[in-house]
């Protein structure tokens, strides 16, 4: 389960791997559909999220490290892990600004990670268990504020997190160029397939990746944009049912 060198041969949209999905995806409806009912234990919900969070990211610099595959191309300055350590702090402390962030980056970016991932292990192998649950439990908490927190959204908050991202993308762009690392995947496309194959290379691969990152952003938005609609348009019925 821990071996570096066993259960390899991640298969993409192999049984193992759409069950996992699927797991993600009934949690995430069952998370909607009983919200009533899981207020009011939702503290204990909002705290298994964040230990969830904390478990993974230690477990995976541990398995690393004692295994002796640590390397500095493994600190966690991916967009998930940034998503992860995000979700973490509003988990503490509320910020509407840093959940416009979490939103665009850690819902739809999270759930493609899980769709076209870059894994080698198998289940029940530990760092397939460990990707998949990290990558699963940043758009839950995504979730959880929606749902329990009532955090929403406004369609300015695109460009907002859309900036942010670029901002923080120019240190990390100057940290894979000293140390040779791919960050933000800002060096190159993965190494398995995924949608960041076709994106070329050169300047073309930098432009197809802003434009891709905007098209994420305005697509993540479409749900939040229809549940806003919804809640307004049920408070205008309300507000004139009551006249």
């Amino acid at each position: 389960m821990f071996s570096v060198s066993g259960m390899q041969g991640f298969e993409l949209f192999s049984a193992e791997h759409l069950i996992t999905l699927g797991i993600f995806f009934g949690v995430c409806l069952g998370l909607v559909l009983f919200r009533n009912q899981i207020r009011h234990h939702k503290n204990i919900l909002k705290w298994t999220i964040f230990w969830t969070l904390v478990a993974c990211q230690v477990s995976h610099q541990l398995w690393l490290i004692l295994t002796g595959q640590w390397q500095i191309g493994d600190l966690p300055l991916h967009l998930c892990s940034m998503s992860s350590f995000l979700a973490m702090y509003l988990l503490l402390r509320k910020s509407v600004k840093g959940f416009y962030v979490l939103y665009f980056i850690g819902s739809l970016p999270a759930v493609l990670a899980m769709v076209t991932p870059e894994m080698s292990y198998t289940f029940p192998h530990f760092d397939y268990i460990e990707y998949f649950l990290n990558h699963s439990v940043i758009p839950i908490a995504v979730l959880y504020f929606i749902l329990f927190e009532g955090y929403r959204i406004p369609r300015k908050a695109i460009l907002f997190a859309y900036l942010v991202v670029n901002i923080v993308a120019v240190p990390i762009f100057l940290f894979n160029f000293l140390f040779d690392t791919n960050f933000f995947y800002l060096a190159s496309p993965t190494e398995a397939k995924t949608i960041l194959s076709f994106f070329g290379s050169g300047i073309m691969y930098y432009l197809n990746l802003e434009a891709a990152a905007l098209i994420v952003f305005s697509i993540t938005y479409i749900p939040m944009w229809q549940l806003i609609k919804s809640e307004n348009r049920k408070r205008l019925i309300s507000t004139y049912s009551q006249k």
